[in-house]
């Protein structure tokens, strides 16, 4: 049995984040406002069988987590999946994970904080601009970059207030929505070819993928044995019923024309059955759950570069902790400045594809990682999460991961090809510069 050793900078970070908060920073690092859009664009591919690619999603996302959950129940360092891949592989292919998840995390992030400007835009024309866009941009991550370098647990009940606030539209919509749907709309659902719900599902992923990030912060996790799997499982449950409720709704309202309404498909059936207050209200929310996602991924993702400082991959600045707050202050700056930066950089659905792309290579590294932990029976906190034949879920999960990814397109592996490609040369380069101690 071994344990991968805790560096002294992780032992100045607080283990603030119980059962609850983890769960909360999870659904809302998952809801996202990708789910007010999602809809149209996933029926627009696969009409009325839309629904079946939220069921294979699911699914998948089940082998998915209950790996995360096997590994993260062993390796409870911050960084998530990163530091799963380190402990099990070694410092290139945990170098490699780590950029891949930022690479995931700053063009999720920045396509979704785009969305939010956009969204903001349609409701305010003064928002409609190329300035105040930018300006919309600043403001929040600004703000919360703010909010989470004064303390994990202030970053904790930003999180939990978003997260109820947000779905108080959705469950509307959902609740309300359901005495006036159609159901041979709702229900009229047909198969509609492995190629094309693969294809589905490769844009859907990004709906379900917010697990990973609120893994990041597991140096701060509670009894990460104990905490990391029943938050996950709650959580998972808790977006899959609302996701799905979502689209039979939405298909029910709006029937065939489901696809035609990519800007804001949610706000276009609430308007059919609540008039132009229901549309107010999804628009509303959809730029509350996009600055709840936000909030959750400023919580999580700037730990990457944390950890990666902290392992020396990055400059030691990187893994500085505030001395008051006991947070990652330059890790948070540097993040959200480029999030900033890339938010003006293309639409909300390159982003997504970009993204899914290199979540879907880092779920790979990390079923693989899961299946060499159990192996050497790796554990830092307790009894770890354990269950009979529990080595099989990582390999449907590596099986699963590569089959969505034969779904891609020639461009969207090759930018991320290009990534692994130029992070092993930077790997090379600082280990020629700098031998690892």
């Amino acid at each position: 049995m071994s344990a991968p050793v805790e560096p002294a900078v992780e032992r100045q970070l607080i283990r603030a984040l119980g059962v609850p908060s983890l769960t909360a920073n999870i659904v809302n690092s998952t809801v996202g406002a990708g789910i007010f859009v999602m809809p149209a664009l996933l029926a627009a591919q696969l009409g009325t069988a839309s629904p079946l690619a939220f069921l294979f999603c699911a699914l998948a996302m089940v082998f998915f987590v209950t790996s995360f959950a096997l590994a993260g129940s062993r390796v409870s360092l911050t960084g998530g999946l990163y530091a799963y891949v380190e402990t099990a592989f070694g410092r290139y292919f945990g170098f490699l994970s780590g950029v891949l998840y930022f690479l995931t995390a700053t063009l999720a992030t920045s396509g979704v904080v785009s969305l939010l400007a956009d969204t903001l835009g349609a409701m305010f024309p003064f928002f409609a601009g190329r300035g105040p866009h930018f300006l919309v941009v600043l403001l929040v991550l600004g703000s919360l970059a703010w909010i989470n370098i004064r303390g994990v647990r202030s970053g904790a009940r930003a999180v939990w207030i978003v997260t109820i606030v947000k779905l108080v539209p959705l469950l509307i919509f959902v609740c309300a929505g359901l005495f006036f749907v159609r159901r041979a709309d709702a229900l009229a659902i047909t198969w509609p070819g492995a190629p094309a719900l693969g294809r589905g599902v490769l844009l859907l992923i990004f709906a379900f993928v917010g697990i990973e990030v609120a893994l990041i912060p597991s140096g701060e996790v509670k009894n990460p044995s104990r905490t990391v799997p029943r938050a996950i499982y709650l959580a998972l449950a808790i977006t899959t019923v609302l996701y799905l409720l979502i689209q039979l709704v939405a298909q029910g309202i709006l029937g065939g024309s489901l696809g035609k309404y990519s800007a804001a498909p949610l706000a276009e059936a609430a308007a059919r059955f609540l008039g132009g207050p229901g549309r107010s209200l999804l628009l509303a929310g959809a730029s509350i759950s996009a600055f709840g996602f936000i909030t959750s991924d400023i919580l999580s993702s700037p730990r990457i570069l944390f950890a990666l400082g902290r392992d020396r991959f990055l400059p030691k600045p990187f893994a500085h902790v505030h001395p008051r707050f006991h947070t990652p202050d330059i890790a948070i700056v540097v993040y959200c400045a480029v999030c900033s930066i890339l938010s003006l950089s293309s639409t909300f659905q390159q982003l997504a594809i970009l993204s899914n792309v290199a979540v879907l290579v880092l779920y790979f590294l990390c079923c693989g990682a899961t299946l060499e932990l159990i192996r050497r029976d790796v554990r830092t906190d307790g009894r770890p999460f354990h269950f009979p034949g529990e080595w099989i879920v990582p390999c449907v999960g590596l099986a699963i991961s590569f089959w969505i990814l034969a779904q891609a397109t020639q461009h969207e592996l090759t930018v991320t090809g290009i990534v692994v490609a130029v992070a092993s040369v930077l790997f090379v380069v600082q280990k020629l510069i700098k031998p690892a101690q």
